[in-house]
């Protein structure tokens, strides 16, 4: 049997000081991953609208110095890819999970766009004509750049004007017929476009998991834990009562006989069920350092219903989501948001220094921030 965690040790009545050290340990912050794919495979999905945040977001999971070639190269090899996993939002995601996570979010993510569609006058029929025009271009190991891609599908008749070539290849990304892979080089700063390619020619090895629901369940928790149903319901934009069952399922012993433990454990039913991830939990590393500033839309923030466990209530509103759906960048130290940060990946000026922005003095140190920030700008400048 797999010793399960004590689970006084991280009951959400803990204080939100113990909440939020499980957590870093479950973002791999304080565990930095050994490699890109590792931390990317341990998120399973990490939001990453925002390309250079994305990458960050797995960067700042991973040991030593991670340059955005390092991810830009874990791209190139097919070992991640982005795609819109859930909730309408692209992910950073490893390539053999985009197929079972899909096969759970997609045909919700589908009738969330049903309305979307119906106002630009795309139909079934004719995201099937665009399936048919870009499976003929993308074959034998072809790849596109976004505008290549509209321009097949115009010769094709299949208007993109407006945002339809946009939700146009959200439709084809839904149905997994391709996804974002390589990444397109441009000249004098860090790339901000991947190529298009076939999915079933792209991604070697997709696996697809006995319970994916339950899998998808235990990937969210292994991640994001110490959480429940309801955050996973955010995280997942599933309803809650599939979530719920999801976290059920995930929580069942095996019932084969061999006594296997479940994937996840319950350490709070009060006010709801709250789980982490079994086994023993990863220990901290003590070169993983106390302040990290993190991207935009960060999971460690983000993805949660309750934002105040890493953020005082006071600056939830100076990080967001804004009235325009924008997340700000993140100073964290010792598991709480300090403050924000800004930056820009234009060519010439992704070289600069960041500008942190702390909600209160003396919450980090001058020498704390000026390292946490260094270390993004090495990311960014390799």
């Amino acid at each position: 049997m797999v010793p399960t965690p004590t689970p006084d040790a991280v009951s959400p009545r803990s204080s939100g000081r113990d909440m939020r050290q499980e957590r870093l340990r479950s973002h791999r912050l304080s565990t930095p991953a050994a490699s890109v794919a590792e931390a990317a495979r341990h998120m399973l999905a990490t939001q990453a609208q925002e390309f250079w945040g994305g990458r960050w977001a797995v960067a700042a999971r991973t040991r030593g110095v991670t340059t955005v070639r390092d991810v830009d190269a874990a791209f190139d090899r097919g070992e991640i890819v982005r795609s819109w996993t859930m909730r309408g939002t692209i992910h950073l995601i490893p390539a053999e999970d985009l197929a079972w996570v899909l096969s759970i979010t997609g045909e919700r993510q589908r009738r969330q766009a049903a309305a979307v569609h119906r106002a630009e006058g795309i139909d079934a029929d004719e995201v099937d004509r665009a399936e048919a025009a870009v499976r003929a271009a993308l074959a034998g190991g072809n790849r596109l750049t976004r505008k290549e891609l509209f321009e097949v599908l115009e010769r094709a008749g299949v208007s993109t004007a407006k945002q339809r070539g946009y939700h146009l290849l959200v439709a084809l990304s839904l149905r997994a017929v391709v996804c974002q892979g390589p990444v397109v080089p441009r000249e004098g700063g860090p790339t901000r476009e991947q190529y298009i390619v076939l999915a079933e020619e792209w991604i070697r090895d997709a696996v697809t998991p006995a319970d994916p629901l339950a899998e998808l369940f235990t990937g969210y928790i292994r991640s994001h834990g110490p959480a429940g149903a309801r955050d996973f319901a955010w995280w997942t934009g599933l309803p809650l009562g599939v979530s719920r069952a999801a976290a059920e399922r995930a929580a069942a012993s095996s019932s084969d006989g061999a006594g296997v433990a479940a994937p996840v454990v319950l350490v709070d039913d009060d006010p709801e069920p709250t789980y982490i991830a079994a086994g023993p939990r990863p220990r901290a590393l003590p070169s993983a350092p106390a302040v990290v500033a993190l991207p935009p839309f960060e999971e460690y923030y983000l993805s949660y219903v309750d934002r105040t466990v890493p953020c005082a209530p006071e600056f939830l509103s100076a990080i967001g989501p804004s009235m325009n759906g924008i997340v700000r960048p993140i100073l964290v130290a010792r598991g709480e948001i300090v403050g924000v940060w800004t930056h820009s990946v234009a060519v010439g000026r992704h070289a600069d220094d960041p500008i942190p922005e702390l909600f209160a003095p003396g919450t980090a140190t001058d020498a704390e921030i000026v390292a946490a920030l260094d270390r993004y700008r090495r990311f960014i400048t390799a």
